[in-house]
């Protein structure tokens, strides 16, 4: 794949973390990698945003931001607030185009969830896939209520004929309870796709030179890492 849209469940699932992972595991496996953030909310203009933090996490990663807006909202609401233009799924997939001309990996990082509005014309992030014709990577979280918000998220993606390309856990916790150690096995079930990984939680607090050497081991072969979901299930889901 040239290009790989990385959407979660909702904010704060770990999607920045996961994008770090992917992006480290490809530029070890020798290939150029890009991140593109299509609207970054919540940050001021000298504040570092979510792609500058994989590009500290993974490394030489080329960075591109196309707009940045002051309050923590929907790109489309903090657009509007702060009187700055918005950004269309258009605009998104031209930039993440050219950007694919001169790298192997895209990876393009949404704002929240896969139907978080870009501009007041409604403009997803799924529409912004479906115009690349990319596939999409789903972080989710693992605990209760995450099975409910990944089918629905699958089942979008299904009617908008865009692919998923699979579901990564994108904060595993250190002491799982049983919704999230029965997650293991449902989530790819709900999801209709494999299961590809588990980010452990905290895994961006390492520093960069840890998180690189250790993220082979949260992504599956799928994503170039080694992690496999059955050998997860046993050691750490099972009961």
């Amino acid at each position: 794949m040239t290009v790989l849209v990385v959407t979660g469940t909702g904010t704060e699932v770990g999607k920045t973390v996961t994008t770090a992972a992917v992006a480290a595991v490809a530029l070890a496996s020798g290939r150029s990698v890009a991140v593109l953030k299509p609207a970054q909310t919540g940050v001021r203009p000298d504040e570092r945003g979510d792609a500058d933090e994989v590009a500290r996490l993974a490394g030489a990663v080329t960075v591109r931001e196309l707009a940045r807006y002051p309050e923590p909202l929907a790109p489309a609401t903090a657009a509007r607030r702060a009187g700055l233009p918005a950004v269309h799924p258009e605009d998104v997939a031209g930039a993440a185009a050219k950007l694919a001309v001169d790298h192997d990996l895209v990876l393009v990082e949404g704002a929240g969830g896969l139907l978080v509005r870009f501009d007041e014309a409604g403009g997803t992030l799924a529409d912004t896939a479906r115009l690349l014709g990319a596939p999409v990577l789903l972080v989710a979280s693992a605990g209760l209520g995450t099975l409910n918000t990944t089918e629905l998220t699958a089942r979008e993606l299904a009617v908008r004929e865009v692919e998923l390309a699979g579901v990564v856990i994108g904060s595993w916790p250190s002491a799982p309870d049983l919704a999230s150690r029965c997650n293991v096995a449902d989530l790819p079930v709900v999801a209709g796709v494999p299961l590809l990984g588990a980010v452990p939680a905290g895994a961006g607090a390492l520093a960069p030179g840890d998180f690189r050497a250790r993220a082979g081991g949260w992504l599956a072969p799928a994503l170039s890492g080694v992690w496999d979901a059955v050998s997860f299930s046993a050691a750490e889901a099972a009961p």
